[in-house]
């Protein structure tokens, strides 16, 4: 099959979070089962290519006030992964990719706008594909654009689409006098389409138009469909529950393992953990504690830091975490709420919160291999990445019970020595705490503590099975059907 994936961040060439992992990964993965995988992805000033070359000069995208002109550069193939980029400085030569602590960039539905045209008309010249698989609001318009814009063009008559929630707490949602600026019909701005509460919602969008939904859980795809956790689209996905699989992300073991990590001190095995320790002093090292006690453990958290994370349930018991035995290592950025939550508790608790405000790669994975814990209290988390990295690397997780939290850390049972990490439920503060202790409590236990972290060396979250998934259902959308059934494109309004 030939594949196109359009996504807005992508290692190595710019990340914001998990997002960018998965759009590094999995086109990798469907690539060595044999399939043609293209990339498209907007050229940000992060974004850092060798050799790069314009293919498309000039790609025109029209909007209500003036024309657009945007190129595209081919970026070469990475482990056989073809990738674009979609040159439009005015928009993408930004500090940042969405915005700034401030909040969002006020013309992010032009950008992504933009992006998505130019996706759709450079695939037309550089290669039509069987899917299209598209990732979050930002290239949301894809599917919404191939049913309307350029529903009778015939070089589209057989692709169908695939769109990912990776997280539906980020929607895309604007005022309704968009609709006219970026050239999109009026008729679009209806209940069943793309009209939520007054203003217009890009998601909705695409979760209305795409030939299939996938999310990034099992968990989460039952969790989406829940007044809790739908943020206001429970309805919308309980109508196309047909339509919605959930797929478990994978992680790419030659990046994350501690046998053959470059980016830390030691390296390690199930059978040969000595390196940890190496590791260990080395993480606090790294955040300058001063005269630490080894013997300690060390919590780690590397995390965006969002209201979604579970931070203010760290806040609430901020004061009882201090007295515990331990230390924790923390690494991120995001709201100038936890920043400040975070930098507070490091100079009221010097020696007990190690603090770091910064996307940091390198810092990540020493965070993994040389801590003994790692921390996720997530309100919400579709499917979580460190978690997998943190059980590869023997660092024990705590978590709450939650979408792919849930699905991939088993609790800790000390009679019958199975299990790979520790959870909560309850999104409370005192249940947090007691998460906590219990780990504290199997840290003292050492035989029983190495077979804990060995549980979870020995799991495979690997992107394999994941990509097969995946293969599964696009092989399903693009199967002939006979008949006058074989029409697989459903009505734009169907729910």
């Amino acid at each position: 099959m030939n594949i196109v994936f359009a996504a807005s961040e992508c290692v190595p060439f710019a990340k914001t979070g998990g997002l960018a992992d998965v759009v590094g990964a999995l086109p990798k993965a469907l690539a060595e089962l044999g399939h043609n995988v293209t990339v498209y992805l907007p050229k940000y000033k992060q974004t850092k290519l060798k050799d790069a070359r314009v293919v498309l000069p000039s790609v025109t995208i029209p909007f209500d006030d003036q024309y657009r002109f945007c190129s595209v550069v081919d970026g070469g193939k990475l482990s056989g992964v073809q990738f674009y980029f979609i040159d439009y400085p005015a928009f993408f030569d930004r500090e940042a990719l969405y915005g700034t602590p401030a909040g969002d960039y006020p013309d992010n539905a032009e950008r992504f706008a933009l992006y998505s045209r130019a996706v759709v008309e450079a695939a037309k010249i550089l290669g039509a594909p069987d899917i299209f698989h598209c990732h979050d609001w930002q290239s949301a318009l894809i599917p919404v654009l191939l049913r309307t814009s350029y529903a009778d063009d015939p070089v589209y008559r057989s692709t169908a689409t695939v769109f990912t929630i990776h997280n539906i707490g980020y929607q895309g949602i604007f005022p309704p006098d968009i609709l006219p600026l970026l050239m999109l019909p009026w008729d679009l701005f209806a209940i069943d389409k793309m009209e939520f509460w007054g203003k217009v919602n890009f998601l909705k969008g695409a979760l209305m138009s795409s030939d299939h939904i996938t999310t990034v859980s099992r968990r989460y795809a039952q969790e989406i469909q829940t007044p809790e956790f739908g943020f206001g689209l429970e309805g919308v996905l309980r109508g196309r529950s047909g339509n919605l699989t959930g797929i478990l992300n994978g992680v790419d073991y030659n990046e994350w393992s501690p046998e053959k990590d470059k980016l830390t001190v030691c390296q390690y095995y199930p059978d040969k953990l000595e390196g940890k320790m190496g590791c260990k002093y080395d993480l606090l090292r790294q955040f300058a504690v001063e005269s630490p006690d080894v013997n300690l453990p060390v919590i780690g958290i590397v995390s965006r830091f969002a209201a979604q994370k579970g931070f203010d349930l760290i806040a609430e018991i901020a004061g009882p975490l201090a007295r515990l035995p331990v230390i924790f290592t923390i690494l991120g950025s995001g709201d100038h709420e936890y920043q400040e939550l975070f930098l507070k508790l490091a100079r009221q608790f010097p020696g007990k919160f190690a603090v770091k405000i910064a996307y940091d790669n390198v810092l990540a994975h020493k965070i993994e291999a040389g801590a003994d814990m790692f921390l996720m209290p997530s309100h919400y988390e579709p499917s979580g990445l460190n978690q997998m990295y943190s059980l590869r690397y023997g660092t024990v997780p705590i978590v709450r019970a939650t979408g792919g939290l849930d699905d991939t850390v088993e609790q800790w049972d000390p009679e019958t020595g199975k299990g790979t990490g520790f959870k909560f439920t309850s999104y409370t503060g005192p249940a947090l705490m007691n998460a906590v202790q219990q780990a504290l409590d199997a840290f003292d236990n050492k035989p029983k503590w190495k077979q804990l972290m060995v549980n979870g060396m020995r799991k495979d979250f690997s992107w394999g099975a994941s990509a097969k998934d995946y293969v599964k259902v696009f092989e399903r959308l693009v199967a002939p059907k006979p008949g006058p059934s074989s029409e697989k494109v459903v009505e734009f309004s169907r729910a």
